[in-house]
């Protein structure tokens, strides 16, 4: 049944290919249309940046003629109606804010890495730039005036209020509302993984180890290739990176250690090749050292996957407790919670919990989630 309420999405600019936050949006889309919603998408017009590939020029598309493009749509097509509502999904678009009617718009916040970073945490994990730390100010100080805020995580919603440092910090109007699955993430058969993980070297009951992520330093690769080390002869598997390629470091590191024969990596794999590593994989680990959610952890637990993350906020939140947790900073923590693993009984527990902890994260409860935020639920 389709309600009389409309909802306008401000995603991503596009030549930036931010993936994750793509997919996050037409997420919502997608999930606010089931519910019966009118939704759409607007994305930054591109007018200078995707002839050029320069970032200035994507900065003066987004923050110079964007801002004139959403004035002159709210003006042309008439958008003041109580019944439309506007949702900024990432927060690093908060200067938009700024354009929109505050009282019919919200934003997700999905991390305060960036932003902490730049003012020198490093527990974030994350460095920037003399620009790149302008540009952080800059949108915090747009972020800290929203009047309605989703944050993926509570880790996500304190470090926000702490870095607001007033009273707009403790709207009530500010809350956690957890990520969806942004695809259909279930275990897959054995043929079809088969047929999928063969091309990687990966054939049928291949014991590996695998990691899904970007090759930034806060992902914390490196820790896979020590904690298999530390296993030594107890185990004998190979170790997966899906994601961003290898890079020559990490490489390096491995040839260090002798393991540069046990490295698989599986670049930029579809959503199909993903399910199946999950799904075939001996554990799946996530030893980052900051994240403000962790898909990767929900994806894995839907898939069956026995899951190994780092015991710092917000993995054991997002994981329900249906994980180990170690210490990303000591590998042989990670070592001792896989060889555990061999004992059945808590390998299929740590399973079972895994399932029942995903099922938190189903699409029809977030948005409903954020249809309560946007007051029309």
């Amino acid at each position: 049944m389709e309600n009389d309420a409309r909802i306008i999405l401000i995603g991503n600019y596009q030549p930036d290919k931010q993936e994750s936050m793509q997919r996050f949006a037409r997420m919502l889309e997608g999930g606010f249309q089931q519910a019966g919603y009118k939704t759409e998408i607007w994305y930054p017009t591109v007018f200078l940046g995707a002839a050029s590939g320069n970032k200035w020029l994507g900065y003066v598309d987004k923050w110079i003629l964007y801002p004139l493009v959403i004035r002159w749509l709210l003006f042309s097509k008439q958008l003041k109606s109580n019944q439309i509502r506007f949702h900024i999904c990432d927060h690093s678009n908060a200067p938009y804010l700024k354009y929109l009617p505050a009282d019919r718009t919200s934003i997700t916040c999905h991390d305060v890495l960036a932003i902490r970073g730049a003012l020198g945490y490093d527990d974030a994990h994350c460095s920037a730039s003399g620009t790149g730390k302008m540009l952080q100010m800059w949108i915090l100080r747009h972020l800290k005036r929203a009047e309605r805020l989703a944050s993926v995580s509570q880790l996500t919603l304190t470090q926000l209020r702490e870095l607001a440092q007033n009273q707009e910090a403790e709207k009530s109007s500010w809350r956690v509302i957890h990520n969806a699955y942004n695809a259909d993430f279930k275990p897959m058969a054995v043929e079809p993984i088969k047929a999928l993980l063969h091309p990687y070297g990966l054939a049928a009951n291949t014991p590996f180890l695998l990691h899904v992520g970007s090759g930034l330093p806060r992902k914390n690769r490196r820790l896979l290739l020590d904690m298999v080390v530390s296993m030594g002869k107890q185990w004998a598997g190979y170790i997966c990176y899906a994601g961003k390629a290898v890079d020559e470091s990490l490489m390096a590191h491995a040839d260090s250690l002798g393991l540069r024969d046990r490295i698989i990596s599986v670049i930029n794999p579809d959503h199909e090749t993903l399910v199946a590593l999950y799904s075939a994989c001996d554990a799946f680990l996530f030893p980052s050292f900051s994240e403000g959610f962790g898909w990767p952890v929900i994806e894995a637990q839907a898939c069956g996957a026995p899951v190994i993350a780092s015991g710092l906020a917000p993995m054991p939140e997002v994981s329900g407790g249906a994980a180990m947790y170690a210490d990303p900073f000591v590998p042989q923590t990670f070592a001792d919670a896989f060889l555990k693993l061999k004992d059945k009984r808590i390998r299929t527990d740590l399973i079972q919990r895994g399932f029942e902890n995903a099922r938190r994260f189903e699409l029809k409860q977030i948005v409903s989630d954020y249809l309560n935020l946007y007051g029309l639920e």
